[in-house]
């Protein structure tokens, strides 16, 4: 399989391409160039699989004639033996034909460790396979870094730099990253939001000559291989409620629309999905342009549910290239308009498209409040607020039917231990892994809200070649 470009002016390449490039050199977003179909009878036989199984299943049409199917089966398996729930990703009822998926048994609590120990392991043997070396960037509302810190520590063929915006994450999320002691890992809180790591992230991978020397890739959701990695549990979720013979809903906490763009390549794949609902919190670019057919994000508002204090969402793009009848030129014109005016306008008929599978709900700290409390009284269990945001807006869903609906949660409430007391009255009980954690020495560089200067740190600190050569320069500089 081929992927390519949402803006179609960047060459198709192979799976392994992708993975090791993340961004297209024409700023879009790789994609299958058609989506793999699995057929009834072999949705129907995930049932009973272990999670490793079956998301080899599900994953293995991506990667057909790529060297990078070979590693796929051993990397699963190793990626989920980590995990600290037999089930990887279990359902719990919270109610009568409502779910929740809990996707936080992973080593940092949280959703991004079922696709990060994933694209770590397949990045690192591709960079071994060809005796190269990678420098990895990301950008974190909190748990995307945490995660991807806790993947490619201490692996030798990859450095990690991950921004977050400084003073706008939880303590846990913070100390889950600053705290890896590796020289291939670096933190550097940014004075800015999140949308501004993103933006510096972005225009660092854009940067073709600075991509070149330094060897840059990236393991946000841009990254295609992130979303591979997040489709299966849709699919596990879905069979374990009937499917195929049955729609299941769900619905997705969103930031950056990593996680919900996932669920929609699932209903691409065959999976049948009767709903996509997108719950936000009180960043409601989404939600606004359902209402009004205008992209427009604001500035970002700080919440109790930090990963979703995000309105600029990149993987938007990706569902744009799907509504457009996978028109690249459509999307470029839509893209400029963002650059150019800070918005854009869906057509009639993209618009309706948009409004046939999804829903969009805003949440605010009121609510996300009130239903952590709520959970707690009715079934005992402690939800974090993402969690609780998602269950909000599942809440507001009608005309369902029979359609179960399941809500994912995203993080272990551990992890936003002062949101849930302040709602519940309870501190959720920090799992013992994560109080090995955070007793360690934290290590954190703070940057201004620069990219010259996020591009400076990044070239001093890079172990390729080219970044050794900086830093011999510089040390010399010094010593004259």
């Amino acid at each position: 399989m081929k992927f390519i470009s949402t803006r179609g002016e960047a060459p198709a390449i192979s799976f392994e391409g992708a993975l090791l490039a993340a961004l297209a050199s024409d700023g879009g977003l790789y994609m299958p160039e058609a989506w793999p179909r699995l057929k009834p009878d072999e949705i129907a036989a995930l049932a009973g699989l272990d999670y490793a199984d079956a998301a080899y299943r599900i994953m293995r049409p991506y990667l057909e004639g790529d060297p990078c199917l070979g590693d796929l089966e051993v990397v699963l398996e190793e990626a989920y033996g980590s995990f600290h729930h037999p089930a990887v990703a279990p359902l719990h009822q919270i109610a009568p034909n409502t779910f929740l998926l809990e996707l936080f048994h992973g080593p940092t609590l949280a959703f991004k460790d079922l696709a990060m120990q994933v694209v770590a392991r397949l990045m690192n043997r591709a960079l071994l396979r060809k005796g190269a070396h990678a420098t990895v960037i990301g950008a974190t509302s909190g748990d995307t870094g945490a995660a991807a810190i806790e993947a490619f520590r201490g692996l030798e063929a990859i450095d990690i730099f991950i921004l977050h915006p400084k003073g706008r994450v939880s303590d846990v999320q913070r100390r889950q990253m600053t705290t890896a002691a590796e020289p291939n890992v670096h933190n550097v809180a940014v004075e800015g939001t999140f949308d501004d790591c993103q933006s510096i992230l972005k225009g660092l991978l854009g940067d073709g000559s600075l991509r070149e020397r330094f060897e840059l890739t990236g393991v946000n959701s841009i990254n295609f291989a992130r979303i591979l990695a997040q489709i299966p549990y849709y699919f596990t979720a879905a069979v374990s409620l009937g499917a195929p013979h049955r729609e299941v809903a769900f619905t997705v906490p969103t930031g950056n629309f990593g996680d919900i763009f996932a669920g929609y390549a699932a209903r691409a794949m065959g999976l049948p999905v009767s709903r996509l609902v997108i719950a936000t919190n009180l960043n409601d670019s989404l939600p606004r342009a359902f209402g009004s057919g205008v992209y427009e994000p604001g500035g970002v508002i700080a919440t109790s549910s930090p990963s979703m204090d995000i309105q600029l969402a990149s993987n938007f793009e990706r569902l744009l290239f799907e509504l457009a009848g996978r028109d690249a030129g459509r999307v470029r014109a839509l893209m400029g308009d963002l650059r150019s005016t800070g918005c854009f306008r869906l057509n009639d008929a993209e618009l309706g498209a948009l409004r046939g599978l999804f829903a969009a709900h805003s949440i605010d700290e009121h609510a996300t409040e009130m239903t952590i409390r709520g959970l707690a009284e009715e079934t005992g269990m402690l939800a974090d607020p993402h969690s609780a945001v998602g269950v909000a807006a599942a809440r507001q869903e009608t005309g369902l039917g029979a359609t179960p609906m399941v809500v994912l949660a995203t993080a272990h409430a551990a992890k936003f231990p002062e949101a849930v007391e302040r709602a519940s009255g309870r501190v959720p009980e920090q799992p013992e892994r994560l109080r090995l954690r955070l007793g360690q020495h934290e290590r954190c560089t703070v940057l201004p809200n620069d990219y010259a200067a996020v591009a400076e740190f990044i070239a001093t600190h890079s172990r390729t070649r080219e970044g050794q050569k900086e830093a011999r320069g510089r040390r010399a500089t010094v010593r004259a």
